[in-house]
């Protein structure tokens, strides 16, 4: 198994079972990359990752704690657990929920900005929180790409309209550009392995 040299982040919450699944299915990322999701949502067990997999030609998997982090799958954070992205695994975490979720976009984006630096790509789409701000924040920090779903497309804009507030989009893009616009970053991500 050849290793992971660049990740793509998507987080999301209100609408953003929706929204993953239109980026996921028509998104086409080299053989070198994974995909960590957040996706905000009650503390329960759930069929998301099989809900989130049909029709997307990778393996979805709920992430599990010092899962190793594999290239052409995609990881979504289990109901109440923060994901974590370590060096060449997952690791999953019951510290305090962060702007009241569980798991949180902005863990996830911190530890993948430490993690991969100006080889992360940060998505964030549809929701009703701040959360994924200070995450977009740590990227671009480390040199990373922050992507964000254009708010007026978004069934809830205030996380997307969050980040782009904040100064700290690359590129912000419908919906329905999404796809083509990340597949773009994940390329340039790659020179910098």
């Amino acid at each position: 198994m050849s290793a992971v040299r660049r990740l793509l982040v998507v987080g999301g919450s209100w609408g953003g079972i929706t929204a993953s699944q239109s980026v996921l299915r028509a998104l086409e990322l080299p053989a070198d990359a994974a995909t960590a999701l957040v996706l905000h949502r009650q503390p329960i067990r759930s069929a998301l990752a099989e809900v989130l997999g049909r029709g997307i030609g990778c393996p979805v998997e709920e992430a599990e704690d010092k899962m190793p982090l594999a290239p052409g799958r995609v990881y979504v954070a289990p109901p109440d657990y923060h994901l974590l992205v370590e060096s060449g695994w997952l690791s999953l975490s019951t510290e305090e929920p962060v702007k009241y979720s569980r798991p949180a976009i902005d863990v996830l984006l911190e530890s993948a900005a430490d993690a991969f630096g100006p080889r992360l790509v940060a998505v964030i789409l549809t929701g009703a929180s701040t959360d994924g701000t200070d995450g977009a924040r740590a990227v671009r920090r480390r040199g990373g790409t922050v992507i964000v779903q254009d708010p007026r497309t978004a069934e809830q804009p205030v996380m997307p309209q969050s980040v782009v507030t904040a100064g700290l989009a690359d590129v912000v893009a419908p919906l329905r550009d999404l796809p083509a616009v990340i597949a773009r970053a994940v390329d340039r991500a790659g020179a910098s392995a």
